[in-house]
């Protein structure tokens, strides 16, 4: 299966929320994915860090596009874990998606959620999901 950054990069632009997240993926080969989404005020919630929901957002699509890399293009999310380790605070979110298993219907996969700050890094949430291919 060819592995394709741009054709992949096509697919999350043509998700609006991706896209009103302003939502990039910078990395996309077999069995990984990195997803990084800018935080903005507009993603805090009332205490000041970046909302839950952003971060189980930037799990569930670097998980997602992980699984395409194994699995094709036909996949959706069959389920979803998020452990928030701490509140993230930074300049962007970074979710780093690696495949752990690939069965022939779903794929399991562990992604690590990191609040960047300049040069440095911090574990914000860790998820785990599965995804079915079609």
């Amino acid at each position: 299966m060819d592995i394709d950054i741009e054709l992949a990069r096509a697919v999350l632009a043509a998700q609006p929320f991706s896209m009103l997240l302003g939502a990039q993926l910078t990395r996309f080969e077999k069995g990984t994915a990195e997803l990084i989404v800018p935080v903005t005020e507009r993603l805090h919630q009332q205490h000041g860090t970046v909302h839950g929901g952003v971060l189980s957002f930037a799990a569930d699509t670097a998980i997602t596009f992980a699984a395409g890399t194994v699995a094709g293009d036909r996949v959706l999310t069959a389920e979803l874990k998020i452990n928030y380790v701490r509140p993230a605070r930074g300049e962007e979110l970074v979710a780093q998606a690696t495949v752990i298993h690939a069965g022939s219907t779903l794929v399991t996969v562990r992604c690590d959620i990191l609040a960047r700050n300049g040069d440095q890094e911090q574990l914000v949430a860790i998820a785990q999901g599965t995804i079915a291919a079609r």
